[in-house]
């Protein structure tokens, strides 16, 4: 499908100021599912905008937030270096999980009410946006997250303090769920993979698991780390799923 890629939406956010989301979708007349997608800790770079592309071009009205709006100007993208990666790490444990929270209701409020959005909701992201797609999907509203390689689940240190709740949360995920990991990723280790779907099963989780010959990132289409057939492969994975969850 032909896309419209060039609109953005600023949301207001309870308890901080207005979170900018980056629109796209299908450019014809219809109504379409709505995902919420978040991105890593760089937010809204240009790998991340040509996967939401690829995704919407499905059939999709994606939205993606810009996870540090509170801490940086709209539109700010973090690099793929050093500087980049710290910043975009020391973010991510001095943001709230509350306040996480409130963007991902923000967000989801803002993308139902889109003109193009048929009233289904699903969620997606990678790395902290994996983390970010699994609790946007204990939003009751929200029918499927797809969550690869989420960080801090298993070690509960997202966050201001280090110390989320997600594992604690789990027993109210009412959303399917696809789990998708790289065997070769440091930030998610076997015992890591392992306390996440023990988890999932103790609570009786709707959910598909998928670990891939893969390292961190390999979504990214930029960098030593990128596979492109297991990108295709996990694509392909990811729009069947949606296609049962998001009828």
């Amino acid at each position: 499908m032909i896309l419209r890629s060039d609109e953005t939406q600023d949301v207001a956010v309870s308890g901080s100021g207005p979170m900018r989301m980056h629109m796209f979708r299908p450019a014809i007349e219809g109504r379409f599912p709505g995902i919420l997608l978040f991105s890593e800790i760089y937010q809204v770079t240009a790998p991340i905008r040509r996967l939401a592309a690829m995704i919407a071009g499905n059939g999709y009205v994606v939205a993606v937030p810009e996870v540090y709006h509170e801490y940086e100007a709209p539109g700010t993208v973090l690099a793929y270096d050093p500087a980049g990666t710290d910043r975009g790490n020391a973010l991510k444990v001095a943001k709230p999980v509350a306040a996480f929270d409130a963007d991902a209701e923000a967000g989801l409020s803002a993308l139902l009410a889109h003109p193009a959005c048929n009233g289904r909701l699903g969620t997606f992201g990678v790395c902290l946006g994996g983390h970010l797609a699994y609790r946007a999907a204990l939003d009751p509203r929200v029918s499927a997250a797809a969550c690869f390689y989420p960080t801090d689940i298993h070690s509960g240190t997202l966050g201001e303090g280090r110390a989320d709740d997600s594992l604690a949360r789990m027993a109210a995920l009412k959303a399917a769920a696809m789990f998708v990991f790289g065997r070769q990723d440091p930030h998610v280790p076997f015992a890591g993979r392992e306390t996440i779907r023990a988890r999932l099963e103790e609570v009786g989780a709707n959910y598909e698991w998928h670990e891939l010959n893969a390292q961190h990132a390999f979504l990214r289409d930029e960098g030593p780390r990128y596979d492109p057939a297991l990108f295709l492969q996990a694509m392909s994975l990811t729009f069947e799923f949606y296609r049962r969850a998001l009828v």
